[in-house]
């Protein structure tokens, strides 16, 4: 069994959680698809924490810290040089590696059958996959065509899976678990530090042989949302936003 989790935003609470619902299962391989940094109030330890996992890739956010934020809004912006200057703090070995680790994540990885990106096949680091996007079908047949056979991703933080025959099918509607098979999918995870599809609970996915099953995590959101409060270049609404799901 294999977890794949993404999308975990420097919410320590959040991954916490999860860890502890993974290691519960007897899981011991973690996939980890970016964006381990950003908006949240705790990116030092978050990225510590995700140095144990067996893969992880570049997500935006993580690109925006080395380097700088384009097409972010003023609230993204601002808590992506917060989180620069936390990594800049540290001193020693510890903050070295930190960057090391950042400067040196992948884009995209590949194993038979499968692709594991932050956005899509066609962008791997900037592009939304939403659920409307099924009614674009000129670009989804894009995206398809660059995938084998599954791709896993995260960065809209709403989990689901898409189907070529240009259908979306969340969680709720498939019992959470979905069998892979001979069509092609594309299957977005969903966020473990700052879930958007109105459950604040963490989500991540379990892949067990040919099935995927969708998890979701309670953990302590206030304590991260005061976390967020008592840190001005963050938002207020960074922390609002995790108590909804939004």
């Amino acid at each position: 069994m294999r977890a794949i989790i993404s999308d975990i935003h420097a919410n320590l609470e959040a991954f916490e959680a999860v860890l502890a619902d993974i290691r519960g299962l007897g899981i011991t391989e973690i996939y980890c698809l970016g964006d381990i940094i950003g908006y949240g109030p705790n990116p030092c330890e978050c990225i510590d924490k995700v140095m144990s996992t067996n893969m992880c890739l570049l997500g935006n956010h993580d690109q925006a810290a080395l380097f700088d934020p384009e097409g972010f809004n003023a609230s993204a912006e601002r808590a992506v040089f917060w989180t620069r200057r936390q990594l800049e703090a540290g001193t020693g070995s510890a903050a070295d590696r930190r960057w090391e680790f950042l400067g040196e994540l992948p884009r995209v990885h590949r194993e038979p059958k499968f692709l594991f990106v932050h956005g899509s096949a066609r962008n791997p680091l900037n592009e939304y996959v939403f659920p409307e996007d099924i009614y674009n079908q000129r670009k989804m047949e894009r995206i398809f065509s660059l995938v084998e056979q599954y791709c896993f991703q995260g960065h809209t933080h709403i989990p689901g899976v898409f189907t070529e025959d240009l259908n979306f099918l969340a969680p709720e509607e498939i019992d959470f678990k979905y069998e892979l098979g001979a069509k092609k999918v594309l299957i977005n995870v969903g966020s473990v530090g700052q879930p958007r599809n109105g459950d604040p609970r963490s989500s991540y996915v379990v892949l067990n042989g040919n099935t995927v099953e969708f998890k979701r995590v309670a953990y302590d959101f206030n304590k991260t949302a005061q976390k967020i409060y008592d840190i001005p270049d963050l938002d207020n609404f960074l922390g609002d936003r995790l108590k909804d799901g939004r």
